[in-house]
Formats: C-alpha cells, structure tokens, sequence
C-alpha cells in the first residue's frame, strides 16, 4: 500500500451490538476495494480481523483490528471493534484515534444495548457518527422501526441519506436521497450493481424524504438556508450539498443513516463514498497537546515538518513475536531504527522496523506520518495511552479514557509451576487491556484481579492458558472486614515461664480505647508508653508494641484486623534475670486481647460508594433493588433520558454487581465504585461471620 497524506487518510471505526454483522460488514468492504479475491466467513474462521484463535473459537471479535483499503485514491483505515460490553476498553481505545463511526444496526434486531453504549462513548469522544443498517435481506427486516428506533433512543438528528428497494427477500437494491437515484444489485450478489431511476412504486416516498434530508442539510449554513429559502430545493449544488451535510455530521446535528447488506455485497461502494463525504480527514483536524518543557498547551498541525506527537492506543502480547504497540501518528513522522521519547516514563525508546497491518499481516515501511496508523514492535517500557515523541520536544496527548473496572476477582494458579508463571502473564495481559487492574490484599494476601464484569475475567483465564500455558481459576476475594472497640478497658496479664533453666517472665496492664475513624490515618494502633517509677525497662517497649500489634493483626472475633485503638501501657513488672524480649512481646499480645474483649469489641465492613447510571425507566427497579443490599440511597441526579444514583452499599453485598446490573436493566446500564469507609456489621450478620471464620480457620488447622 503507497504512502498517503493526512488529506487522503480517513481512520474510521466499525462499531456495533455483537452479531450486527460488523466483521462481515469489513470483509465486504475490503472484497469491494479489490484488498481481497475472495470473501472470508466469520463462521469458517477465515476473516480478516478475526484471525486471534479466541476470535474463530468463539466466532466473534476480542479484539480490536486494523484493516486499511484503498478507495477513489484515498486510503480508509477500517478499525473493527468488539461488540459486547466485556471489551469496552478496546471501544474506548478505538475512539480517541478514529475521525469518525459507523455504528451498524442489525435491520431485523433493531437499536440493542450495544448500540446505545457505543452512541454515548462517540458522543463523549466527540467523534461523528454515521449509521449502517445491516442485513436488509433478512427475514423480520424492518428499515422503518430502526429509524423510528433510533430517533427516539439514539438522537432526533438521525435522518436516511439512503432507503432500502423491497426488504426481506425481496430486498433488490437501495436508493440515494441526495443524489435521487436507485443503485440495484445484481442476482449473483457479487457486489456489482446497476444505476436507475427511483422505482415508480418508490417516488413518492423518495421525494418527502429527500425534502426533509435537504431542510437537515440546509440548516448548517446561513447561505445555503437563504439560497434554499429563495431559489427551492434543487438549487444546491451536489458540493454544497456535500459541505453542508459534513458541517451536520460535525456538528451533530444530522445523524445519516445507510442501508444495505454486507452479506450480498449490497451497498458497500455507497458506504466506503459516504465514509469520505462525511468523515474529515486528518488534515482538517489540529490536535490539543501539552507542551512538557513551558506546561503550556499547543495545537499541532498534521504536517510532517510538525513535532512528533503519537499516541499508542493498543498493545498486544504475542508469545513468539513479543509485544506489538499499535500507534497513531498525530503529527510529525516516526522513522524506523530510530529514537523516541515517551512521555510517561520520560524515557527514549528505540524503534526497529516499522509495519502497516492489514488484520495479522504486517508490511515493513520506513516512514508513518501524519494522519497514519502503525504497528511498532518489542517496545520496552511502553504502554497503552502513552504519548512518543522526540527527546528535543517532549509533548504529551490525551490519553485514552478506558472504562473502570466493576468487579474484582481473586486469583488462584492450579499449581506450582503455574504460580511461577502467573505474574509475568498477568503483567503482559494487563498491557493489552487496560481495564484490568491487578492488586494485593496485604490483608488476605490474595491476588486480586479487576475488571469489567466475571464474564471479561473467565474470558482473560481462557486467554492466559492459551496464550502463556498459565491455568488459573477466578474466584470472588475475601470481603476484607476489620475489627475495633468501642470501649474503654484494661487488663493485667502475666507471662511467667520455668523450664529448668533461665525462666520467661513479663507483667503487662494496659488500657485500651478507641480512636475516631480517620481515612488519612495509615497506622491502626497510637501506642503510648506511661510507665512510672521504673517499673519496666522502657527497652522493653518495643516488644511490648510488637506483641500488641500481632494481636491486632490476628483478629478478636473473624481472625481479621483491628483498627482504630489506642493502647497505652501503664504498669507492669520485670524480673531482673528472667524477663525477656519474647516474654514481652507475649505478654502484650495477651493483655490486648484480654482488654479489648472487655471493650466492645465490633466486626466492621467495607462501604462503597456506587455510581449508577440508567436509563429512566429502570430506575424503580434498581432503587428497590438496592434496599435488600442494606444500601443507602445517597442522591438520584436525572441526566437527559438516564437517571443516576449515588448509594452506599456494603461490599459483601455487591461483589457481583456488574452482572446483577445487566440483568437488571437489560444491560442498559453502567456504574463506578468506589471505596468509602468502615462501617459496624449489624449484630445478626457478625455472629453468621464469626461463625464462617471459626468453620474455615478449623479447616484450615
């Protein structure tokens, strides 16, 4: 493929709900521009973009892929994206690289959940969107209710630039509004395609739609309103017409809607014209950056005399291959065996060869500019979201805005060998997909693993053991409770020891009480040192604390920490031969125990604060679904058509919120959670705790 300038390159992301036909949708399209002899079958496995053996396993996409084609002397950059909600953050990756979206609609299904997600992140992106309605020739295809459909959940502005010829087996064609003529595909459905007039039959129906597209239209300019208004409907000029309509798509206020069928080759030379007529290219768009040295902020022109700004926006791990960064030049060009300059770890990388990517095929080139997209290998240090740049102008971009995570896992390997390995392969998946997140419970010690829903974390098990041979199980963590008092106590306790030998003797009397929550205190334990007249050495102050903060740790009720407490040692004996460290450190962990039973000692639980955003119909249901949950309603905010609710939820009793969620709202909705604070289990459910604690730590003995 030759080289383009950032005028001929148009970067456009294929989105949709899983099973629109997306994949389908780009084989067309590369078949179309002659980039392929034959058409691939998502069902056979052959497709260009999903050629990951997840991907033909399963029979749908994972993960994003890079497909170019070469149209009317302009270069297309085909990204297709997965459809389901588990891959979000390759969504959210795709979003800040593309010019624009072509959301495809399943004519038959109609507007489905992964439509609606993948409307509001363009519209959060600020990326301008064309829709694609599918599959026309299928059985219950219905090209009116998905318009309906679309106008009433998806955006007023949605209006056909193209109407469909019959439907359903009787689908023959599709006709141009704007241009008013009719495009009939031929019997062999091999993409060949006859020029007409608009049916008889259809004329009607055509021209009150074309009347109400050109009002759309005509709407985004001041002259082509007053020409409109004076001279009537056809007196704009096909380029008016043609900067009118892409002043709407940028601007939101039209929303185009095409029709035909991937399947049959119906419509995809139309489909790759309006990609060109309603998508800028790289070359009108300047791009906000940060100036590293100054802090202050620029806008950088795509031209290659420009500072290299790029941004790498998908990492992939391959065990034979090794890390590949797939990376969109903004301005300025990357060279291959050169240096650049991450702005993050403010560190130079060296780059080898440089590859444009068609699906898996990699093709070797010098130089990537402006506009282009890339794949760059066995980069060091170098992530997801990163900005490259040269070591003399360091910049920095946005970066991408991956979704958060909603549900946490615990990881367990099978077996030795697999724990060895679990580390690395977790490091390396987590570079692929940013929406995960791994931590330590320095509580419970577990592994814990985050990410979008249980379903995207058993998809990531399938993944390691395939990828990196590591078998592991995801299992729900250990809610971490805490424990603390609520009184004031103390207590004496004496060690004495005599074994023939040198005896082990300590007195101890402390006082325990508690201390006022604070989430910036990082120490569990204030501990004071009042000893008086000698009693005890104070160099046996360290063992005294040391003793008292292992009790802490080993737990009073659930053998879980305890927070919160100020202890104060204030009496107590030595022997002048027999008292030891260790006889300290014993008898203080047994004194604390003994005052802080006394003390009212209380089970503690974990509160998160949930955000939860949902469309307004649902709102009834979520709300009385939290107040099993023991959650507190803390605001409810209405957001154009969606209403958001703020709550406080126990943690134990939201673990699995993130399925529960979908199921709810038909998976219509989404959260964030957060951790809030420690609050007192309620007496009947710390004695069920207790009780589970005892059963798990005797089958641990």
């Amino acid at each position: 493929m030759k080289a383009y300038g950032p005028d001929k390159i148009h970067n456009v992301g294929i989105f949709g709900h899983g099973g629109s036909g997306k994949t389908t949708l780009v084989e067309a399209l590369v078949y179309t521009t002659k980039g392929a002899t034959r058409l691939g079958r998502v069902e056979d496995g052959t497709t260009i973009s999903d050629y990951d053996a997840d991907e033909q396993k399963r029979r749908m996409s994972v993960n994003l892929s890079v497909v170019p084609v070469e149209w009317k002397e302009n270069k297309i950059t085909l990204i297709d994206v997965p459809g389901f909600a588990d891959y979000a953050s390759e969504v959210a990756a795709t979003m800040r690289v593309i010019d624009g979206a072509v959301i495809v609609v399943d004519a038959a299904a109609g507007i489905e959940v992964g439509t609606e997600l993948v409307w509001q992140a363009a519209r959060r992106a600020g990326v301008p969107c064309l829709i694609y309605v599918n599959k026309l020739d299928r059985d219950n295809a219905d090209f009116d209710r998905v318009v309906a459909q679309a106008r009433e959940v998806l955006d007023s502005a949605v209006i056909p630039m193209q109407i469909p010829v019959g439907t359903q087996r009787d689908f023959k064609g599709i006709v141009s509004l704007r241009k008013e003529r009719a495009w009939l595909h031929g019997a062999k459905h091999d993409g060949s395609f006859t020029e007409a007039d608009i049916p008889a039959e259809m004329a009607a129906t055509a021209a009150e739609q074309h009347e109400a597209l050109i009002d759309k239209i005509a709407v985004t300019n001041d002259t082509l309103i007053e020409k409109y208004l004076e001279e009537g409907v056809g007196a704009l000029t096909p380029a008016e017409l043609r900067l009118g309509l892409r002043a709407g798509i940028a601007s939101n206020t039209i929303v185009p809607v095409f029709v035909g069928s991937a399947l049959v080759l119906s419509g995809m030379a139309q489909l790759l014209d309006g990609m060109l007529d309603s998508f800028p290219s790289p070359a009108r768009k300047t791009q906000p950056a940060t100036d590293l040295l100054t802090e202050k902020a620029l806008e950088l022109k795509p031209e290659p005399g420009e500072p290299l700004a790029a941004i790498v926006f998908k990492t992939m791990a391959d065990p034979f291959v090794g890390k590949l960064s797939y990376v969109r030049v903004f301005s300025g060009q990357l060279h291959s065996n050169s240096s650049v300059y991450n702005a993050r770890t403010r560190k130079d990388e060296r780059i080898g060869q440089l590859y444009f990517v068609r699906g898996k095929e990699q093709t070797a080139t010098h130089v990537v500019g402006p506009g282009d997209i890339c794949v760059l290998t066995k980069l060091a240090e170098t992530t997801s979201s990163d900005t490259l740049c040269s070591h003399d102008r360091p910049l920095v971009l946005r970066g991408v805005e991956y979704p958060r995570p909603a549900f946490t896992g615990t990881v367990r390997p099978h077996s030795k060998s697999d724990l060895d390995k679990m580390g690395t392969a977790l490091h390396r998946i987590v570079e692929e997909d940013p929406a995960l997140q791994i931590s330590r419970d320095p509580a419970t010690g577990e592994t814990l693993l985050a990410g979008l829903g249980e379903s995207h974390l058993h998809s990531i098990a399938d993944r390691m053991k395939r990828k990196f041979d590591v078998s592991i199980d995801i299992d729900l963590p250990r809610v971490p409770y805490r424990e603390t008092i609520r009184g004031r106590s103390e207590a004496l306790y004496r060690h004495k020891k005599q074994t023939g030998g040198a005896g082990q003797f300590a007195e101890v009397v402390l006082r325990v009480e508690p201390l006022e929550p604070d989430p910036a205190r990082e120490d569990p334990l204030e501990f004071e040192w009042k000893i008086v007249g000698g009693v005890i050495n104070k160099s046996f102050m360290s063992a005294v604390e040391k003793g008292v903060r292992a009790a802490m740790h080993d737990g009073l009720l659930s053998s879980n920490p305890v927070v919160d407490v100020r202890v104060a040692v204030i009496d107590g004996k030595e022997h002048p031969v027999d008292s030891k460290e260790i006889a300290f450190v014993t008898a203080g962990a047994q004194a604390f125990k003994q005052a802080a039973l006394k003390a009212q000692p209380m089970l503690m639980e974990p509160i998160y604060e949930l955000e939860i955003s949902v469309p307004d119909q649902f709102t009834g249901d979520i709300m009385s679904d939290l107040n099993p949950r023991r959650g507190r309603i803390m605001g409810v905010q209405p957001e154009d058509g969606r209403t958001v609710i703020t709550a406080h939820v126990p943690l134990a009793e939201c673990q699995r919120y993130a399925s529960d969620l979908r199921s709810l709202t038909q998976g219509r909705g989404s959260f964030g959670m957060h951790f809030a604070r420690y609050d007192d289990v309620p007496a009947h459910l710390a004695e069920e705790i207790r009780e589970r604690y005892k059963v798990d730590h005797s089958r641990d003995m």
